[in-house]
């Protein structure tokens, strides 16, 4: 079914919010920074490819063939991000005494893991860093040839003085050569090999002892961090390709760098829609290892954490992180996560209803206004937290047509069954609550069992017991209606 393409995304590159239009469509290619696989995947990159895989779905329900590549650095050829130091995957092999390759393994084995218990869909193609040093020692021999780039002591450099004689350094993040010429050369690594203080390397020589290094016209190294996504990117999506994703954190100096690259080899800017997530805070506090209040996906679930109340689904999760906009930070605590928590319950029990819904002959509600204000929202740069409003928009007029206060007809009925199971299971990609737990059918069992005891307590005129019944089960949010041949429960919020 063709939908009206009518999607705004902001542009980090122009900092403003521009309307869709592929290069080639319908094919659209989404290029993600995926994780360099030396240790355990961190929340804030859950959150950063959660934002991808509803861009990837969405595009997908508008009608486009999106081909998504998510990549994998399996050669951690940086610590703190500088052009020197040891490898990260190196270094985490000898703490942990096995192969740098073992480490590979075994970390992108649990980044799959925990991003299919998020419900993450696969990318297209996950491609490797070492998989393309071939194709990365090309694009360096391209840069040198275009004089962008030299060579010292076996390592290479991008020109970065050369490069903005004709271009903007520092256009993504909107930094100035003449502000960072603040900085001195002592403050920054390998400034000793530098011609200029801004200058990154795009080919690191390697030390005697790196493990994981491969021979290359300018001596045996390893290609700079910075190279491997402008090659897999251009590999698979063209010289130039639609949309490029990350995190915040990531737009300086990784994507800048990306940009100078692409650029210097094959005179392209290789992207025309830049997006950036934004990044975690806990009770208001920047999220961080050294302060002690940054968990793990796993302590989320399992609530092994000092800082958490108790554990959360990760559909909860999910959710939680889709009540904020992309680009804004998301700041948890157990307060917003049990609110969220209850959130989702009323969603997908509202949804539970709509299945059994029984239509009327006319219909006395606005259909199609629920499922414009949801297109819409979605349209406006994906916006998941309006287009939640929305949905629970729809959840009054569900309680509304099962209460008997508002009526249905078959076609409308069909009709909001379907947005629901397209905008809730296949847009925002949240599975079904009974996905999450083997025993999602006890509480319903115990339920039925009290409501029983409650029922003979009324046949009893036993009035005070059945009143203390409902008045406890409203503590824990679980409301009671009695209708003419039954009681019915449900979860509120």
């Amino acid at each position: 079914m063709s939908k009206k393409k009518s999607l705004y995304i902001y542009n980090s590159l122009s900092r403003k919010k521009e309307f869709f239009e592929p290069l080639n469509p319908p094919f659209v290619g989404l290029y993600v920074c995926g994780p360099t696989v030396y240790s355990d995947v961190h929340l804030g990159n859950v959150r950063s490819f959660m934002t991808f895989d509803v861009v990837y779905r969405y595009l997908t329900y508008l009608g486009y063939n999106v081909r998504y590549v998510r990549n994998i650095t399996d050669v951690g050829h940086l610590l703190d991000d500088s052009d020197t130091g040891d490898d990260k995957i190196e270094k985490r092999a000898r703490l942990e005494k096995i192969e740098p390759m073992e480490i590979v393994q075994k970390y992108t084995n649990g980044f799959h893991n925990t991003v299919n218990q998020f419900n993450l869909i696969p990318p297209s193609i996950e491609p490797t860093a070492t998989g393309h040093i071939v194709e990365q020692i090309e694009m360096v021999q391209r840069i040198i040839k275009n004089g962008l780039a030299y060579e010292v002591n076996g390592s290479v450099y991008f020109d970065v003085k050369k490069y903005s004689e004709e271009h903007h350094y520092g256009e993504l993040s909107g930094r100035k050569l003449d502000e960072l010429l603040e900085q001195t050369r002592d403050n920054l690594e390998g400034g000793d090999e530098k011609k200029y203080f801004a200058d990154f390397a795009i080919w690191k020589k390697a030390s005697e002892e790196t493990i994981m290094k491969w021979d290359s016209p300018w001596g045996i190294g390893v290609p700079g961090w910075h190279l491997e996504c402008s090659v897999m990117s251009t590999k698979y999506l063209g010289q130039e390709f639609d949309i490029h994703g990350g995190g915040m954190d990531l737009k300086f100096p990784h994507h800048e760098c990306e940009i100078a690259q692409s650029v210097g080899a094959d005179g392209v800017n290789p992207v025309k829609y830049w997006m950036h997530g934004n990044m975690l805070t806990v009770n208001g506090t920047k999220m961080s290892k050294s302060l002690g209040n940054s968990f793990l996906p796993h302590e989320l679930i399992s609530g092994d954490h000092p800082l958490l109340e108790k554990g959360y689904t990760p559909m909860t999760v999910r959710f939680f992180f889709l009540q904020a906009n992309y680009k804004s930070t998301v700041d948890f605590s157990n307060d917003a996560l049990q609110g969220a928590e209850k959130g989702l319950i009323k969603l997908m029990n509202a949804i539970k209803t709509l299945s059994k819904l029984i239509s009327s002959e006319k219909s006395s509600i606005d259909l199609n206004t629920i499922i414009t204000n949801c297109n819409d929202s979605m349209n406006d740069d994906f916006n998941t937290p309006m287009t939640i409003a929305h949905l629970f928009d729809g959840v009054k007029m569900i309680n509304s047509i099962n209460d008997g206060k508002a009526t249905i007809s078959l076609s409308d009925l069909e009709k909001l069954q379907e947005h629901y199971n397209i905008f809730v299971f296949e847009i925002l990609g949240l599975l079904p609550q009974n996905t999450d737990s083997s025993n999602d059918e006890l509480p319903s069992e115990l339920m039925n069992i009290i409501i029983e005891l409650r029922k003979k307590s009324k046949e009893n005129k036993d009035w005070d017991t059945a009143d203390l019944i409902r008045d406890e089960l409203k503590k824990l949010n679980i409301s009671i209606k009695d209708t003419k041949d039954s009681s019915v429960w449900n979860y509120e919020e």
